[in-house]
């Protein structure tokens, strides 16, 4: 009977492959990226300016979150199959051993010491290109991407982005031309982190075989051979080298596999736990929670936690005003006359346009018998940028009863056609008796 084979390479294969994709369309597409010059976040092609709190601490604590159930629920998977470390790591070794064979192959009449030299030669030319692609795309995360092609074209190493990016690009070639692997088992505190999140129930990759004459481990060593953090895994499950990529269980499945059996190591929920995708008893619902790694309280608890800030989250950016109107009202003078008996009032306003295109805003006055003296109302701001004006609110003196007088500004915006209202006060002397 032949034994089905647990394929993992393939599949990571292709997932580093959408992820590279991702991580490199992510600063063109505003889904995830911080505009550090202009104050910006965008998040889910949302604009977020860096006054909107509430939604950034939402955003931040459903990203922590996120980080912590991955962490708790299905251990270094992340490193496996998503971290760009990883995936860049592994491809330059790829890429590396690759020309090694391309030149000792096509270039067989060379000495060994020179196709070594021209091997090294050509990987780090690669790498040095590579470097500068990757630089950019990281850089861009940060500063706007036309911004930064124009500052790369000029050579620009004199500002702060021309900085970071040659800073970033020198620090990505020595990384994946020397440290690789090293980084993740020296440097990353993801890996620590994980540890100490993870419990019995988190999914690790855990060698099961026999004692004695039971044990059936030919030490043919292939798992090893194909590990790319250089350990056994048949020595421990919580080795911090180990990234759970489950390299090592197709290996050997695909030994023992030639000999019908099945392979000795596999994913499993905790060291002595079940396998993956098997429910652990309990039927229905249950199952279903147990195969996808809700297997205890704590898990249902810290899911509920992620899917309450997603949905806090998706609220706030919901209920958000692409037009921010702020007006507040300047007590430096109470108020002045005129010399036609009328009352005057100052007042500063704030406009921030979060849209995507120039919008116009109308201020109207409510429960005040006055008028609103602007340069120009309605008020014009270009698409994603913000302006700060001082205008006056007149009024008739004969009106006022009181020295203190409630209204409300009203502010619409077209063509978002959004109105906001403000109470305010309007300071007058007191009409005197006669």
């Amino acid at each position: 009977m032949d034994i089905p084979i647990r394929r993992y390479h393939k599949s990571r294969f292709a997932i580093h492959w959408l992820c590279f994709l991702i991580f490199v369309a992510l600063p063109f597409s505003n889904l995830m990226r911080m505009d550090i010059p202009k104050q910006r976040f965008y998040f889910a092609g949302q604009e977020l300016w860096i006054n909107e709190f509430a939604i950034l601490f939402f955003t931040l604590m459903f990203l922590l979150f996120a980080v912590a159930a991955v962490s708790m629920i299905y251990g270094r998977l992340y490193c496996a199959y998503a971290c760009p470390q990883m995936i860049f790591s592994e491809a330059s070794l790829r890429v590396e051993d690759r020309i090694r064979r391309f030149i000792n192959k096509h270039f067989i009449q060379w000495s060994a010491k020179t196709r070594t030299f021209f091997s090294r030669l050509s990987f780090y030319a690669l790498v040095a290109v590579a470097s500068v692609f990757l630089a950019f795309v990281f850089i861009s995360y940060f500063v706007e991407p036309r911004d930064l092609i124009r500052r790369l074209l000029s050579f620009d190493v004199h500002t702060a982005a021309g900085v970071a990016g040659a800073a970033t690009t020198i620090l990505t070639f020595f990384d994946f031309a020397f440290l690789r692997e090293r980084f993740c088992t020296t440097v990353c505190p993801y890996g620590y982190l994980q540890g100490m999140l993870a419990d019995k129930q988190t999914l690790l990759v855990v060698y099961r075989d026999g004692e004695g004459k039971d044990k059936a481990c030919i030490e043919c060593k292939k798992c090893v051979r194909v590990c790319h953090m250089g350990i056994d895994i048949r020595k421990s499950p919580f080795q911090i080298e180990c990234i759970h990529c489950g390299e090592c269980v197709e290996a050997c499945d695909e030994v023992l596999g030639r000999l019908h059996k099945p392979g000795l190591i596999h994913y499993t929920w905790g060291e002595q736990g079940a396998l993956l995708g098997q429910a652990g008893g309990g039927g229905g619902v249950r199952a279903l929670m147990n195969r996808i790694g809700l297997r205890d309280a704590k898990r249902v608890v810290v899911l509920l936690v992620l899917l309450f800030y997603a949905s806090g989250l998706t609220v706030a950016l919901s209920m958000r005003n692409p037009v921010m109107v702020t007006i507040m009202p300047d007590r430096a003078t109470m108020y002045t006359l005129t010399g036609q008996g009328e009352v005057v009032n100052r007042f500063r306003m704030t406009l921030a346009n979060r849209s995507g295109e120039d919008t116009a805003v109308t201020i109207s006055l409510e429960g005040l018998e006055g008028r609103v003296v602007l340069p120009a109302n309605p008020v014009m701001v270009k698409a994603r940028e913000s302006q700060q004006t001082s205008f006056e609110v007149i009024a008739p003196a004969q009106k006022f009863n009181t020295d203190v007088n409630h209204f409300r500004f009203v502010a619409n915006t077209a063509p978002q056609k959004t109105s906001d209202r403000f109470e305010m006060t309007f300071i007058a002397p007191v009409r005197k008796p006669r």
